[in-house]
């Protein structure tokens, strides 16, 4: 069973990332399984570009691994999510919809599966919320 008081405990940066992040998660996959295209989708999908934004760009306040000064690895993904979702919405807004579909899944299953399945590792919060 999930204990969410550590992060409750956490830092309000903290619990803003992990807010920001399982929205994400959430309506990420929605956006994959949901209709493409309609006023429904394009409303979802600013909801969605909003919070994987705030998920990157909170990020930068979260330096429990440092390796470079303040930051580690983890933050030049941060960078390239922020480049990959302005460029996933250039493609949308100019009618290049396979390519604002490969970038968005690709946010999808790196960004935020990939970057998240590493928030599960021992000693990290999402472990402790999930194996106590």
């Amino acid at each position: 069973m999930l204990d969410f008081s550590p992060l409750f405990q956490s830092g309000m940066v903290v619990q803003i990332h992990v807010y920001f992040a399982i929205i994400s998660l959430l309506l990420g996959i929605w956006m994959l399984i949901g209709t493409k295209g309609n006023n429904y989708h394009r409303t979802l999908g600013k909801i969605w570009v909003l919070c994987l934004l705030g998920t990157a760009i909170s990020s930068f306040w979260l330096n429990g691994i440092r390796m470079i000064g303040p930051f580690s690895p983890i933050h030049l993904l941060s960078i390239l999510a922020i480049f990959s979702v302005i460029r996933a919405v250039q493609h949308a807004r100019a009618g290049r919809i396979g390519a604002h579909q490969k970038a968005m899944k690709g946010l999808f299953y790196y960004a935020l599966i990939g970057a998240g399945l590493f928030t599960f590792l021992p000693g990290r919060l999402m472990h402790e919320l999930a194996f106590g």
